[in-house]
């Protein structure tokens, strides 16, 4: 029973009888051992009973009292500590030596154990206890890099991901108070400055307000629709669908949302239907990974060079590029 389920499934991989009959025994773990302690105490109910009375007729009154310590002490010694060391010691060899007996056994004493189970029944908790939880797999990561088994960006990726269940979308989104947003009524050209200012790729469409969102557009779109001279088409004629997600929306959920839908933002709403903010792919995988540095998050220097690459492109096609704040 000291050898980890996950071991035990690793070693039946090998297909090898032993090993699927020590997994068939952990899989289904109360009849081996209810037959173990019915083999036990029956060799030592009828032990006791015949090497007592074999000893009543050898040994005389005054040595019967020696014996029966001489006999209490190895019993203890041979029939309990020292099988626990060894099945300690030598879990898996042991294990593997003696799984196909016991499951055996197990098959040849099922009419008493069925008939035990059917009398305990009443007094036991049917229900299956997990395994481990999600405390010990943390320990166990936690362990293994004290140990050297795992690295220790790997023990913390492993912390992390059970907080993408802890974590919601309130909690890693981008604030109202931050977003760019634009309307829809407005064309292209009226919206430029706004765009050539705009820090994101993705620009959110709104219709009277900020918590009317029609969908959102690419900036890419956006200046691509100005150089190729579309500037007088209206923004909502180029806005893409957007999802909208809850407040509570955990981050594993919309992990898988994004992946499903290949996304990579979402506006997040209030009980009201009032916009909170936004969140995106990169705020969920930044529960797991820490700060993402993308390509706007980098140096000044990189960032004024981008923007005049930009500038010198739309001024060459006729447009004002505002002055630099």
């Amino acid at each position: 029973m000291s050898i980890p389920v996950l071991k035990v499934q690793q070693l039946a991989e090998t297909q090898k009888p032993a090993a699927l009959a020590l997994l068939a025994i952990r899989q289904r773990v109360n009849r081996p051992i209810a037959t173990i302690v019915i083999l036990n105490n029956l060799f030592n109910i009828v032990g006791s009973v015949f090497i007592g009375g074999m000893a009543a007729t050898i040994f005389q009154d005054a040595l019967l009292g020696m014996f029966t310590a001489a006999l209490t002490l190895l019993v203890i010694l041979f029939g309990e500590i020292f099988p626990k060391i060894f099945g300690e010691r030598y879990a898996i060899p042991l294990a593997l030596a003696i799984a196909v007996p016991i499951r055996g056994m197990t098959w040849l004493f099922t009419p008493i154990v069925m008939a035990l189970e059917w009398v305990t029944a009443p007094f036991i908790n049917s229900g299956q206890r997990p395994s481990t939880n999600e405390a010990e797999i943390k320990l166990m990561a936690t362990i293994g890099h004290q140990e050297g088994i795992i690295e220790a960006d790997e023990a913390e990726m492993i912390r992390r991901v059970f907080r993408l269940n802890d974590t919601k979308s309130i909690n890693i989104m981008t604030p109202r108070v931050a977003l760019t947003h634009l309307p829809g009524d407005l064309t292209i050209a009226e919206a430029q400055d706004k765009i050539f200012n705009s820090q994101h790729s993705r620009i959110l469409v709104s219709d009277t307000d900020i918590d009317h969102i029609l969908g959102l557009v690419m900036k890419n779109d956006l200046l691509a629709a100005l150089i190729q001279g579309r500037g007088q088409q209206l923004i909502r004629d180029v806005v893409r669908p957007v999802r909208f997600v809850s407040e509570t929306e955990r981050a594993d959920k919309l992990l898988q949302e994004f992946q499903t839908a290949r996304e990579h933002l979402a506006v997040v709403v209030d009980e009201y239907g009032g916009v909170s903010g936004v969140v995106t792919l990169e705020d969920v995988l930044e529960v797991l990974t820490g700060e993402i540095v993308d390509e706007t998050d980098r140096s000044i220097d990189l960032q004024t060079l981008a923007r005049q690459r930009q500038r010198q492109l739309l001024q060459s096609r006729g447009f004002n590029w505002p002055a630099e704040p």
